[in-house]
Protein backbone atom coordinates (compact mmCIF):
# COMPACT_ATOMS: atom_id res chain seq x y z
CA UNK A 1 0.00 0.00 0.00
CA UNK A 2 1.07 3.20 -0.91
CA UNK A 3 0.54 6.06 1.32
CA UNK A 4 1.74 9.56 2.02
CA UNK A 5 5.10 10.84 3.72
CA UNK A 6 5.10 9.34 7.27
CA UNK A 7 1.64 7.68 7.21
CA UNK A 8 3.26 5.02 5.54
CA UNK A 9 4.69 3.91 8.57
CA UNK A 10 0.97 3.00 10.14
CA UNK A 11 1.17 -0.65 10.06
CA UNK A 12 -0.10 -1.11 13.42
CA UNK A 13 -3.40 -0.29 14.73
CA UNK A 14 -2.31 2.21 17.30
CA UNK A 15 0.45 4.58 17.04
CA UNK A 16 0.67 8.56 17.11
CA UNK A 17 -0.91 9.74 13.58
CA UNK A 18 1.15 12.41 13.29
CA UNK A 19 -0.98 14.03 10.13
CA UNK A 20 -2.01 17.55 11.56
CA UNK A 21 1.17 19.16 9.54
CA UNK A 22 -0.07 17.24 6.72
CA UNK A 23 -3.19 17.81 7.09
CA UNK A 24 -2.41 21.85 7.05
CA UNK A 25 -0.36 21.41 4.27
CA UNK A 26 -3.05 19.37 2.17
CA UNK A 27 -5.58 21.90 2.71
CA UNK A 28 -3.11 24.57 1.33
CA UNK A 29 -2.74 22.89 -1.68
CA UNK A 30 -6.01 21.98 -2.40
CA UNK A 31 -6.56 25.84 -2.21
CA UNK A 32 -4.24 26.34 -4.61
CA UNK A 33 -4.94 23.54 -6.73
CA UNK A 34 -8.85 24.26 -7.17
CA UNK A 35 -9.41 21.29 -5.04
CA UNK A 36 -7.09 18.57 -6.04
CA UNK A 37 -3.69 17.95 -4.10
CA UNK A 38 -1.25 19.47 -6.70
CA UNK A 39 1.69 17.98 -5.44
CA UNK A 40 1.11 14.99 -6.24
CA UNK A 41 1.43 16.08 -9.46
CA UNK A 42 -0.33 13.94 -12.40
CA UNK A 43 -1.22 10.81 -10.69
CA UNK A 44 -2.71 10.19 -7.16
CA UNK A 45 -1.70 6.60 -6.30
CA UNK A 46 -4.66 4.46 -4.11
CA UNK A 47 -3.53 4.15 -0.25
CA UNK A 48 -2.85 7.87 0.27
CA UNK A 49 -4.04 8.60 3.28
CA UNK A 50 -6.33 12.62 4.06
CA UNK A 51 -6.49 13.30 7.20
CA UNK A 52 -9.44 14.67 9.01
CA UNK A 53 -10.57 15.65 12.42
CA UNK A 54 -11.73 12.33 13.14
CA UNK A 55 -8.51 10.36 11.50
CA UNK A 56 -7.83 10.15 7.70
CA UNK A 57 -9.85 8.57 4.68
CA UNK A 58 -8.72 6.69 1.72
CA UNK A 59 -9.99 6.41 -2.14
CA UNK A 60 -9.44 3.96 -4.11
CA UNK A 61 -9.85 3.80 -7.90
CA UNK A 62 -10.53 0.66 -10.25
CA UNK A 63 -7.55 2.25 -12.50
CA UNK A 64 -4.81 1.73 -9.28
CA UNK A 65 -5.24 5.38 -8.97
CA UNK A 66 -6.45 8.92 -9.80
CA UNK A 67 -5.24 10.65 -13.00
CA UNK A 68 -5.16 14.43 -12.29
CA UNK A 69 -5.40 14.90 -15.84
CA UNK A 70 -8.99 13.44 -16.50
CA UNK A 71 -11.76 15.94 -17.00
CA UNK A 72 -12.41 15.79 -13.75
CA UNK A 73 -10.12 17.74 -12.75
CA UNK A 74 -10.26 20.39 -16.16
CA UNK A 75 -12.09 23.64 -16.39
CA UNK A 76 -14.80 22.93 -18.72
CA UNK A 77 -16.82 25.66 -18.07
CA UNK A 78 -16.02 29.34 -18.37
CA UNK A 79 -15.88 30.25 -14.65
CA UNK A 80 -12.43 28.33 -13.85
CA UNK A 81 -14.62 25.61 -11.92
CA UNK A 82 -13.81 21.86 -12.47
CA UNK A 83 -15.97 18.77 -10.76
CA UNK A 84 -12.95 18.60 -8.48
CA UNK A 85 -13.78 22.35 -6.97
CA UNK A 86 -16.61 20.60 -5.28
CA UNK A 87 -15.88 16.77 -4.83
CA UNK A 88 -12.49 16.98 -3.62
CA UNK A 89 -10.13 14.23 -3.15
CA UNK A 90 -8.86 15.15 0.61
CA UNK A 91 -12.71 15.81 1.77
CA UNK A 92 -13.95 11.49 0.41
CA UNK A 93 -14.89 13.40 -2.93
CA UNK A 94 -17.25 15.57 -1.01
CA UNK A 95 -16.66 18.92 0.80
CA UNK A 96 -16.59 19.92 4.04
CA UNK A 97 -17.42 23.13 5.49
CA UNK A 98 -13.77 23.55 6.94
CA UNK A 99 -12.36 23.05 3.43
CA UNK A 100 -14.10 25.29 2.24
CA UNK A 101 -13.78 27.93 4.68
CA UNK A 102 -9.83 27.08 4.32
CA UNK A 103 -9.83 28.11 0.96
CA UNK A 104 -12.03 31.06 1.43
CA UNK A 105 -9.34 32.14 3.27
CA UNK A 106 -6.65 31.14 2.06
CA UNK A 107 -7.63 32.46 -1.51
CA UNK A 108 -9.41 35.44 -0.22
CA UNK A 109 -12.49 34.18 -1.19
CA UNK A 110 -11.48 34.39 -5.46
CA UNK A 111 -10.85 30.79 -5.48
CA UNK A 112 -13.87 29.61 -8.79
CA UNK A 113 -15.17 27.23 -5.66
CA UNK A 114 -16.84 31.02 -4.58
CA UNK A 115 -18.70 32.16 -7.64
CA UNK A 116 -22.24 33.96 -7.81
CA UNK A 117 -24.00 31.22 -9.95
CA UNK A 118 -24.37 29.14 -7.10
CA UNK A 119 -21.94 29.73 -4.34
CA UNK A 120 -23.30 32.66 -3.04
CA UNK A 121 -26.58 32.97 -0.78
CA UNK A 122 -28.41 34.96 -3.48
CA UNK A 123 -27.45 35.84 -6.65
CA UNK A 124 -28.65 39.71 -6.77
CA UNK A 125 -28.29 42.17 -4.78
CA UNK A 126 -24.98 41.58 -2.98
CA UNK A 127 -21.50 42.45 -3.50
CA UNK A 128 -18.45 40.52 -4.31
CA UNK A 129 -15.74 43.30 -5.11
CA UNK A 130 -14.35 43.53 -1.45
CA UNK A 131 -13.43 40.76 1.23
CA UNK A 132 -16.04 41.84 3.43
CA UNK A 133 -18.76 41.66 0.77
CA UNK A 134 -17.60 38.21 -0.39
CA UNK A 135 -17.71 37.06 3.41
CA UNK A 136 -21.40 37.91 3.46
CA UNK A 137 -22.24 36.79 0.21
CA UNK A 138 -20.57 33.18 0.51
CA UNK A 139 -21.35 32.72 4.13
CA UNK A 140 -23.44 29.71 3.85
CA UNK A 141 -20.92 27.97 1.97
CA UNK A 142 -18.14 28.50 4.30
CA UNK A 143 -19.76 27.37 7.34
CA UNK A 144 -22.50 25.08 6.08
CA UNK A 145 -20.85 23.55 2.66
CA UNK A 146 -24.07 24.85 1.30
CA UNK A 147 -24.62 25.62 -2.38
CA UNK A 148 -28.04 27.85 -3.82
CA UNK A 149 -29.90 25.35 -6.72
CA UNK A 150 -32.32 26.84 -7.91
CA UNK A 151 -35.13 25.08 -9.78
CA UNK A 152 -38.60 25.91 -11.06
CA UNK A 153 -42.01 24.72 -10.19
CA UNK A 154 -43.00 22.48 -12.75
CA UNK A 155 -45.85 24.06 -15.06
CA UNK A 156 -48.05 20.94 -14.08
CA UNK A 157 -47.60 21.34 -10.22
CA UNK A 158 -50.79 20.26 -8.19
CA UNK A 159 -49.77 22.61 -5.74
CA UNK A 160 -49.23 26.33 -5.80
CA UNK A 161 -46.30 28.62 -3.89
CA UNK A 162 -48.01 30.75 -1.12
CA UNK A 163 -44.99 32.59 -0.09
CA UNK A 164 -41.55 32.59 0.07
CA UNK A 165 -39.32 33.51 2.72
CA UNK A 166 -35.65 34.32 2.20
CA UNK A 167 -33.53 35.44 4.63
CA UNK A 168 -31.05 36.53 1.55
CA UNK A 169 -33.48 38.25 -1.04
CA UNK A 170 -34.15 34.94 -3.18
CA UNK A 171 -37.69 35.03 -2.56
CA UNK A 172 -38.90 34.42 -6.34
CA UNK A 173 -41.74 31.94 -6.03
CA UNK A 174 -41.20 30.64 -9.46
CA UNK A 175 -37.77 29.59 -9.04
CA UNK A 176 -37.28 28.57 -5.89
CA UNK A 177 -33.45 28.64 -4.36
CA UNK A 178 -33.01 25.39 -2.44
CA UNK A 179 -29.76 25.45 -0.63
CA UNK A 180 -27.82 21.86 -0.44
CA UNK A 181 -24.65 20.22 0.23
CA UNK A 182 -23.08 18.47 -2.61
CA UNK A 183 -22.83 14.96 -2.84
CA UNK A 184 -19.59 12.52 -3.01
CA UNK A 185 -18.73 11.64 -6.52
CA UNK A 186 -17.93 8.32 -4.79
CA UNK A 187 -19.40 4.75 -4.05
CA UNK A 188 -21.79 5.89 -6.74
CA UNK A 189 -22.36 1.90 -7.74
CA UNK A 190 -24.50 1.80 -4.98
CA UNK A 191 -26.85 4.60 -5.84
CA UNK A 192 -30.79 4.04 -6.54
CA UNK A 193 -30.90 7.82 -7.92
CA UNK A 194 -28.61 10.18 -8.74
CA UNK A 195 -28.66 13.83 -6.82
CA UNK A 196 -30.84 14.45 -3.32
CA UNK A 197 -34.65 14.52 -5.24
CA UNK A 198 -33.37 11.97 -7.62
CA UNK A 199 -33.89 14.32 -10.90
CA UNK A 200 -30.97 13.22 -12.55
CA UNK A 201 -32.75 9.77 -12.75
CA UNK A 202 -36.31 10.44 -13.69
CA UNK A 203 -38.32 10.16 -16.96
CA UNK A 204 -39.56 13.80 -15.85
CA UNK A 205 -35.95 15.21 -16.42
CA UNK A 206 -34.89 13.17 -19.52
CA UNK A 207 -32.95 10.74 -17.62
CA UNK A 208 -33.96 6.84 -16.61
CA UNK A 209 -35.06 5.40 -13.33
CA UNK A 210 -32.92 2.96 -11.72
CA UNK A 211 -33.95 -0.38 -12.00
CA UNK A 212 -33.45 -3.67 -10.87
CA UNK A 213 -31.61 -5.79 -13.97
CA UNK A 214 -30.94 -2.62 -15.79
CA UNK A 215 -29.23 -0.57 -13.10
CA UNK A 216 -25.70 -0.58 -14.68
CA UNK A 217 -26.42 1.50 -18.24
CA UNK A 218 -28.82 3.50 -16.41
CA UNK A 219 -26.33 4.41 -13.91
CA UNK A 220 -24.15 5.41 -16.06
CA UNK A 221 -26.39 7.20 -18.14
CA UNK A 222 -27.79 9.38 -15.50
CA UNK A 223 -24.06 10.35 -14.47
CA UNK A 224 -23.03 11.65 -17.92
CA UNK A 225 -26.15 13.80 -17.94
CA UNK A 226 -25.61 15.09 -14.35
CA UNK A 227 -21.94 15.90 -15.28
CA UNK A 228 -23.45 18.07 -18.69
CA UNK A 229 -26.08 19.52 -16.16
CA UNK A 230 -22.78 19.78 -13.46
CA UNK A 231 -20.95 21.80 -16.39
CA UNK A 232 -23.83 24.04 -18.06
CA UNK A 233 -24.60 25.11 -14.82
CA UNK A 234 -22.15 25.17 -11.86
CA UNK A 235 -19.20 25.81 -14.46
CA UNK A 236 -21.11 28.11 -16.69
CA UNK A 237 -20.04 26.20 -19.41
CA UNK A 238 -21.12 27.54 -23.04
CA UNK A 239 -23.40 25.27 -24.99
CA UNK A 240 -23.62 22.27 -26.41
CA UNK A 241 -21.12 21.62 -23.39
CA UNK A 242 -18.65 19.01 -22.54
CA UNK A 243 -18.14 16.17 -25.46
CA UNK A 244 -19.73 13.02 -25.28
CA UNK A 245 -15.87 11.20 -24.84
CA UNK A 246 -15.38 13.84 -21.84
CA UNK A 247 -18.89 13.10 -20.08
CA UNK A 248 -18.60 9.41 -20.62
CA UNK A 249 -15.01 9.74 -19.04
CA UNK A 250 -16.51 11.78 -15.68
CA UNK A 251 -18.95 8.93 -15.64
CA UNK A 252 -16.55 6.12 -15.52
CA UNK A 253 -13.79 7.47 -13.61
CA UNK A 254 -16.51 8.57 -10.70
CA UNK A 255 -18.12 4.73 -11.33
CA UNK A 256 -14.80 3.40 -10.51
CA UNK A 257 -14.15 5.24 -7.31
CA UNK A 258 -14.42 3.81 -3.43
CA UNK A 259 -14.15 5.73 -0.11
CA UNK A 260 -14.09 4.90 3.47
CA UNK A 261 -12.46 6.27 6.78
CA UNK A 262 -9.82 3.89 6.76
CA UNK A 263 -7.74 5.59 10.03
CA UNK A 264 -9.15 6.24 13.73
CA UNK A 265 -7.57 8.52 15.92
CA UNK A 266 -8.67 6.41 18.89
CA UNK A 267 -8.35 3.29 17.41
CA UNK A 268 -5.90 2.57 14.41
CA UNK A 269 -6.05 1.51 11.43
CA UNK A 270 -10.16 -0.01 10.68
CA UNK A 271 -8.68 -2.81 9.07
CA UNK A 272 -7.08 -4.57 11.61
CA UNK A 273 -7.05 -7.38 13.90
CA UNK A 274 -9.89 -8.80 11.41
CA UNK A 275 -12.21 -5.89 10.99
CA UNK A 276 -13.64 -4.79 7.61
CA UNK A 277 -13.18 -0.89 7.06
CA UNK A 278 -11.73 1.12 4.80
CA UNK A 279 -12.48 1.05 1.19
CA UNK A 280 -10.71 -2.41 0.42
CA UNK A 281 -13.19 -3.97 1.89
CA UNK A 282 -16.05 -1.96 0.21
CA UNK A 283 -14.48 -2.65 -3.40
CA UNK A 284 -16.04 -6.49 -3.16
CA UNK A 285 -19.38 -5.53 -1.34
CA UNK A 286 -22.44 -6.78 -3.47
CA UNK A 287 -24.80 -4.77 -4.53
CA UNK A 288 -28.33 -4.67 -6.81
CA UNK A 289 -31.19 -2.39 -6.98
CA UNK A 290 -33.43 -3.71 -3.77
CA UNK A 291 -30.71 -5.59 -2.14
CA UNK A 292 -31.87 -5.99 1.35
CA UNK A 293 -35.12 -3.25 0.99
CA UNK A 294 -36.88 -2.88 3.97
CA UNK A 295 -39.94 -1.12 1.71
CA UNK A 296 -39.65 -2.20 -1.63
CA UNK A 297 -43.30 -2.90 -2.91
CA UNK A 298 -42.55 -3.02 -6.60
CA UNK A 299 -39.86 -6.31 -6.57
CA UNK A 300 -42.37 -8.68 -4.09
CA UNK A 301 -40.58 -12.19 -3.96
CA UNK A 302 -41.57 -14.03 -7.21
CA UNK A 303 -40.45 -17.80 -8.00
CA UNK A 304 -38.28 -18.37 -10.93
CA UNK A 305 -37.45 -21.20 -12.95
CA UNK A 306 -34.84 -22.95 -11.90
CA UNK A 307 -35.81 -21.88 -7.67
CA UNK A 308 -34.54 -18.63 -8.37
CA UNK A 309 -36.45 -15.24 -6.55
CA UNK A 310 -36.98 -12.05 -7.61
CA UNK A 311 -35.23 -9.76 -4.93
CA UNK A 312 -37.23 -7.58 -2.63
CA UNK A 313 -39.35 -7.73 0.15
CA UNK A 314 -38.33 -10.74 2.40
CA UNK A 315 -35.19 -10.01 2.17
CA UNK A 316 -34.72 -7.83 4.74
CA UNK A 317 -32.37 -7.83 7.82
CA UNK A 318 -31.60 -4.85 9.91
CA UNK A 319 -27.79 -6.18 10.58
CA UNK A 320 -27.07 -3.76 7.77
CA UNK A 321 -23.20 -3.48 8.78
CA UNK A 322 -20.76 -6.29 9.35
CA UNK A 323 -17.58 -4.13 9.37
CA UNK A 324 -16.67 -3.78 12.97
CA UNK A 325 -17.85 -7.36 14.15
CA UNK A 326 -14.42 -9.04 14.84
CA UNK A 327 -13.96 -6.42 17.82
CA UNK A 328 -17.21 -7.09 19.46
CA UNK A 329 -15.45 -9.09 22.24
CA UNK A 330 -12.42 -6.58 22.91
CA UNK A 331 -12.44 -4.85 26.73
CA UNK A 332 -15.02 -2.45 27.20
CA UNK A 333 -12.29 0.54 27.53
CA UNK A 334 -11.04 0.00 24.04
CA UNK A 335 -11.45 2.35 21.60
CA UNK A 336 -12.10 -0.13 18.79
CA UNK A 337 -14.61 -1.75 21.52
CA UNK A 338 -16.98 1.49 21.01
CA UNK A 339 -17.31 1.25 17.21
CA UNK A 340 -17.99 -2.40 17.45
CA UNK A 341 -20.84 -1.36 19.89
CA UNK A 342 -21.95 1.28 18.02
CA UNK A 343 -22.40 -0.84 15.18
CA UNK A 344 -24.20 -2.82 17.16
CA UNK A 345 -26.29 0.16 17.90
CA UNK A 346 -26.92 0.78 14.24
CA UNK A 347 -28.17 -2.34 13.54
CA UNK A 348 -30.27 -3.58 16.67
CA UNK A 349 -31.56 -0.95 18.49
CA UNK A 350 -35.39 -0.36 17.34
CA UNK A 351 -37.68 2.60 17.62
CA UNK A 352 -40.74 3.53 16.55
CA UNK A 353 -40.77 5.44 12.89
CA UNK A 354 -43.94 7.93 12.68
CA UNK A 355 -44.73 11.00 10.62
CA UNK A 356 -42.58 10.20 7.55
CA UNK A 357 -43.84 10.67 4.30
CA UNK A 358 -42.34 7.46 1.84
CA UNK A 359 -42.77 5.18 4.63
CA UNK A 360 -46.29 5.42 6.71
CA UNK A 361 -48.08 7.10 4.38
CA UNK A 362 -50.55 5.03 2.59
CA UNK A 363 -49.03 5.81 -1.08
CA UNK A 364 -45.66 4.26 0.82
CA UNK A 365 -47.33 1.11 1.24
CA UNK A 366 -48.59 0.76 -2.22
CA UNK A 367 -51.94 0.43 -1.68
CA UNK A 368 -51.82 -2.26 0.39
CA UNK A 369 -52.29 -0.33 3.65
CA UNK A 370 -55.44 2.28 2.21
CA UNK A 371 -54.69 4.32 5.49
CA UNK A 372 -51.13 4.28 5.34
CA UNK A 373 -49.29 2.81 8.94
CA UNK A 374 -48.84 4.99 11.78
CA UNK A 375 -46.33 3.79 13.34
CA UNK A 376 -43.28 1.22 12.38
CA UNK A 377 -41.01 -0.18 14.75
CA UNK A 378 -37.67 -0.16 12.96
CA UNK A 379 -33.76 0.49 13.03
CA UNK A 380 -31.55 2.64 11.37
CA UNK A 381 -31.70 -0.06 9.03
CA UNK A 382 -34.99 0.49 7.95
CA UNK A 383 -33.77 3.98 5.98
CA UNK A 384 -30.53 3.13 5.40
CA UNK A 385 -30.65 -0.47 4.19
CA UNK A 386 -27.68 -1.32 1.54
CA UNK A 387 -25.38 -3.66 3.27
CA UNK A 388 -22.17 -2.19 4.49
CA UNK A 389 -23.07 1.14 2.42
CA UNK A 390 -25.81 2.53 4.39
CA UNK A 391 -27.90 4.27 1.62
CA UNK A 392 -31.64 2.93 0.91
CA UNK A 393 -31.03 0.21 -2.35
CA UNK A 394 -34.55 1.31 -3.45
CA UNK A 395 -35.43 4.92 -4.89
CA UNK A 396 -37.78 5.82 -1.78
CA UNK A 397 -37.28 9.25 -1.21
CA UNK A 398 -38.01 10.23 2.28
CA UNK A 399 -39.05 12.90 4.33
CA UNK A 400 -37.83 12.56 7.89
CA UNK A 401 -38.26 16.14 9.05
CA UNK A 402 -34.95 17.86 8.49
CA UNK A 403 -36.08 20.63 6.47
CA UNK A 404 -39.40 21.09 8.63
CA UNK A 405 -39.93 23.84 11.27
CA UNK A 406 -40.92 22.72 14.52
CA UNK A 407 -44.36 23.95 14.85
CA UNK A 408 -43.92 25.53 18.25
CA UNK A 409 -40.50 27.51 16.95
CA UNK A 410 -39.66 27.35 13.17
CA UNK A 411 -36.36 28.24 13.95
CA UNK A 412 -35.22 24.54 14.45
CA UNK A 413 -35.93 21.52 12.40
CA UNK A 414 -38.49 18.82 13.81
CA UNK A 415 -35.27 17.43 15.59
CA UNK A 416 -34.26 20.61 17.06
CA UNK A 417 -31.43 21.67 14.81
CA UNK A 418 -30.84 24.70 13.74
CA UNK A 419 -32.68 26.06 10.40
CA UNK A 420 -33.29 29.31 10.84
CA UNK A 421 -30.55 30.56 7.77
CA UNK A 422 -32.71 28.23 5.60
CA UNK A 423 -35.46 29.66 3.52
CA UNK A 424 -39.34 29.16 4.51
CA UNK A 425 -41.44 28.11 1.88
CA UNK A 426 -45.42 27.79 1.88
CA UNK A 427 -47.43 25.31 -0.48
CA UNK A 428 -50.59 24.54 -0.19
CA UNK A 429 -52.53 21.87 -2.25
CA UNK A 430 -54.87 22.81 -5.55
CA UNK A 431 -58.13 21.77 -5.62
CA UNK A 432 -58.03 19.08 -8.69
CA UNK A 433 -62.14 20.98 -9.87
CA UNK A 434 -61.41 24.50 -9.71
CA UNK A 435 -57.61 24.77 -9.79
CA UNK A 436 -57.30 27.01 -6.28
CA UNK A 437 -55.27 26.53 -3.42
CA UNK A 438 -57.10 24.17 -0.79
CA UNK A 439 -56.33 24.42 2.93
CA UNK A 440 -54.29 21.33 2.85
CA UNK A 441 -50.52 23.26 3.08
CA UNK A 442 -47.09 22.62 3.99
CA UNK A 443 -44.26 25.05 5.21
CA UNK A 444 -40.45 23.69 4.57
CA UNK A 445 -37.47 24.82 3.76
CA UNK A 446 -36.91 22.52 0.73
CA UNK A 447 -39.61 21.09 -1.55
CA UNK A 448 -37.59 18.19 -2.46
CA UNK A 449 -38.69 15.77 -4.75
CA UNK A 450 -41.93 17.54 -5.26
CA UNK A 451 -39.83 20.18 -7.75
CA UNK A 452 -39.05 17.35 -9.88
CA UNK A 453 -42.60 15.75 -10.35
CA UNK A 454 -44.80 18.25 -9.26
CA UNK A 455 -46.47 16.45 -6.61
CA UNK A 456 -47.67 17.41 -3.20
CA UNK A 457 -47.54 14.61 -1.59
CA UNK A 458 -43.95 14.69 -2.51
CA UNK A 459 -42.83 17.49 -0.92
CA UNK A 460 -39.75 17.77 1.64
CA UNK A 461 -38.84 14.27 -0.08
CA UNK A 462 -35.40 13.89 -0.12
CA UNK A 463 -33.20 10.59 -0.74
CA UNK A 464 -30.79 9.17 2.20
CA UNK A 465 -27.23 9.53 1.27
CA UNK A 466 -24.24 6.97 1.41
CA UNK A 467 -22.81 6.93 5.00
CA UNK A 468 -19.37 6.09 3.78
CA UNK A 469 -16.98 8.28 4.80
CA UNK A 470 -18.66 10.47 6.92
CA UNK A 471 -15.76 12.00 9.17
CA UNK A 472 -14.85 13.67 6.21
CA UNK A 473 -17.49 15.73 5.18
CA UNK A 474 -19.31 17.69 7.82
CA UNK A 475 -21.83 19.21 7.87
CA UNK A 476 -25.00 16.50 7.60
CA UNK A 477 -28.43 16.07 6.64
CA UNK A 478 -28.82 17.64 2.72
CA UNK A 479 -28.97 21.34 4.18
CA UNK A 480 -26.43 21.23 6.58
CA UNK A 481 -28.33 21.19 9.96
CA UNK A 482 -26.10 18.75 11.74
CA UNK A 483 -22.63 20.39 12.40
CA UNK A 484 -21.47 17.16 14.01
CA UNK A 485 -22.23 13.37 13.90
CA UNK A 486 -23.32 13.51 17.29
CA UNK A 487 -25.83 16.27 16.45
CA UNK A 488 -27.01 13.95 13.88
CA UNK A 489 -27.61 11.06 16.58
CA UNK A 490 -29.43 13.81 18.87
CA UNK A 491 -31.56 14.58 16.07
CA UNK A 492 -33.33 10.92 15.65
CA UNK A 493 -33.14 11.09 19.95
CA UNK A 494 -35.58 13.78 19.55
CA UNK A 495 -37.43 13.07 16.23
CA UNK A 496 -38.36 9.60 16.68
CA UNK A 497 -37.89 9.14 20.76
CA UNK A 498 -34.77 7.08 20.12
CA UNK A 499 -33.62 6.61 23.70
CA UNK A 500 -29.64 6.26 24.41
CA UNK A 501 -27.81 6.66 27.03
CA UNK A 502 -24.36 8.96 27.14
CA UNK A 503 -22.60 6.27 26.26
CA UNK A 504 -24.58 4.91 23.41
CA UNK A 505 -24.75 8.12 22.03
CA UNK A 506 -20.87 8.13 22.26
CA UNK A 507 -20.42 4.41 20.57
CA UNK A 508 -22.98 5.11 18.59
CA UNK A 509 -20.85 8.22 16.71
CA UNK A 510 -17.66 6.17 16.95
CA UNK A 511 -19.03 4.14 14.85
CA UNK A 512 -20.32 6.56 12.37
CA UNK A 513 -17.33 8.32 12.15
CA UNK A 514 -15.79 5.22 11.43
CA UNK A 515 -17.51 4.45 8.18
Amino acid sequence: MRTFGHLAKLRSRRGAFGGLTVGCAMLAALAAGHGQPSFFGKFLPNGVFFPNPNGASQTYSSNGGIDLRGPFFQSLGSNGRTCASCHTVADAMGLSAATAEQVFRATRGMDPLFRPVDGSNCDHDIDVSTLEGREAAYSLLRTRGLFRIAIAVPPNANYRVMSVSNPYGCNDSENLSMYRRPLPATNLRFLSAVMSDGRESSPLTGTQKITYGYDAPALLSDLEHQALDATLGHAQANEPGPTAAQLLAIAQFELGLTSAQSFDRGAGLLWADGAKGGPAALVAQPFFISINSSVNPLFPLLEQPGGLTTPGDGQFTPAIFHAFDAWANLPPRDSRAAIARGEAIFNSKTFAITGVAGLNDAAAQGGLAPGGIASIQGTCGTCHDTPNVGDHSFATPLDIGTGDPDPGDASVNLGGLDIGYLPRITVCKLDPNTGQPTSDCKTTSDPGQALIDGNFDHVGKIKGPILRGLAARAPYFHNGSAKTLLDVVRFYEKRFGLVLTPQEESDLVAFLRSL
